[in-house]
């Protein structure tokens, strides 16, 4: 991959790979390439000094043949148009692959909210939803938690729209807290989703969960989440990192100790009964399972050709590049890849949004058990295409996903 390869020409890559491979309609793949919408806007906020600040803020509505657009928004500094519209797309596909009603979308804020006060972030989440309320609602599109954004976050944005609308909207976003209609299960549940397709991953490739090596990469909430999950299931977590640094102990580590250091010091680097190592030496380790759980390309060609392991769950939206997927395939390094491994995030954001739509809800068991039928359903398509057309599990995905969207399109006359 050229150095100036942007994060949608990834997006784009993986569909030609899968579009070649089904010799998909053409007018198919040109509805897929575009997003259907994207709102900039300007958003005003008073900062704490009396002062005006702007920030730029962006929603990307990708594709919506299988339902209301849904995705979430972050807040960080390096938002751009051409990562939010690879994180609409990833969404599409990604709904499209384990069968729930969406389609996708994401969006963001250029800010830095570590160096916001409470008020300031306050201001900004309400002045962004005021922005692009007219594109936006429940049966429309449907926002959630992303990077730097949380159930705080999300309470803001659904209590200014319930404002704008005159009608309580619980059902505007997911990720809430559960007093305001969030869904048991929420905040673990793209975790929980990628701990089913690695335990399913593992029974078909013959991995021994007990004692398996795992390297996670980025200690955020999926990160530590995958971490307890699989440390469950007999894993050894022998390493972890955060945007600080990393940490290593081959004998392995607990990972709930090491999630209440990171909510004692906010980070984990200076974790005890542990060395430092460098994020190239984290993804680079000798391990059974390997968890990118960070942000985009963060495996490129380089540090695929060093990667030491058996599996790959990807955690994290596009971790890796299509140059270095290559290499891994070539070193015969099994890849669920994001669209996959991710999904249940959305997935229990789907089930909380049904939860509000019909003001019922659902206990903590039935959303893990709604969670694994629809992941270890998912996984099964995804593996039997893989065996079935030789491909790539990361092909194999979007096959499976493609096909559903091609349906959809095709049933509401968008081609002949």
């Amino acid at each position: 991959m050229s150095q100036d390869f942007n994060v949608y020409d990834v997006v784009l890559k993986q569909l030609d790979d899968a579009a070649d491979e089904l010799d998909l309609d053409p007018q198919i793949k040109l509805l897929l390439k575009e997003p259907v919408r994207t709102l900039k806007v300007s958003i005003p906020v008073r900062m704490d000094d009396g002062s005006i600040n702007i920030f730029n803020g962006i929603r990307c509505q990708h594709n919506d043949a299988l339902g209301p657009t849904k995705g979430g928004i972050r807040f960080h500094p390096k938002v751009d148009e051409n990562e939010v519209k690879a994180l609409a797309a990833w969404m599409t596909y990604k709904c499209s692959l384990v069968g729930i009603p969406y389609g996708g979308a994401k969006g963001g804020v250029e800010c830095n909210p570590k160096k916001l006060s409470i008020g300031e972030l306050e201001r900004l989440s309400r002045g962004f939803i005021q922005a692009i309320s007219p594109i936006i609602g429940p049966n429309k599109d449907i926002p959630a938690p992303d990077v730097y954004t949380n159930s705080q976050v999300m309470s803001w944005f659904m209590d200014e729209f319930s404002k704008i609308k005159g009608v309580n909207s619980p059902g505007l976003v997911t990720g809430k807290p559960l007093v305001l209609g969030g869904s048991f299960g929420r905040d673990s549940a793209t975790a929980r989703g990628l701990m089913y397709t690695v335990r399913e991953a593992a029974k078909a490739l013959s991995i021994d969960l007990k004692g398996a090596r795992v390297v996670v990469q980025g200690y955020g909430n999926a990160g530590s989440f995958s971490a307890e999950f699989l440390h469950e299931l007999g894993c050894k977590i022998i390493a972890a990192n955060d945007s600080c640094g990393g940490v290593y102990n081959p004998k392995g580590m607990d990972p709930f100790k090491l999630r209440s250091h990171k909510t004692d010091h906010s980070t984990i680097c200076d974790y005890s009964d542990s060395e430092r190592i460098s994020n190239e030496d984290l993804l680079t380790l000798e391990c059974d399972i390997l968890v990118p759980a960070a942000l985009e390309n963060q495996i490129t060609p380089e540090i695929a050709k060093k990667v030491n392991c058996k599996l790959i769950a990807e955690a994290a939206n596009g971790p890796t590049t299509p140059d270095a997927d290559r290499i891994l395939t070539d070193n015969g390094i099994i890849v669920i890849p994001d669209i996959l491994a991710n999904a249940g995030g959305v997935t229990v954001s789907y089930f909380e949004w049904v939860q509000n739509m019909y003001n019922y809800y659902w206990t903590k068991e039935e959303v893990d058990s709604k969670l694994e039928r629809i992941m270890v359903e998912a996984f099964n398509k995804v593996y039997k295409t893989h065996l079935e057309r030789n491909v790539t599990m990361r092909v194999a995905a979007y096959i499976v996903a493609i096909q559903r969207l091609n349906e959809a399109m095709k049933a509401r006359g968008w081609v002949e």
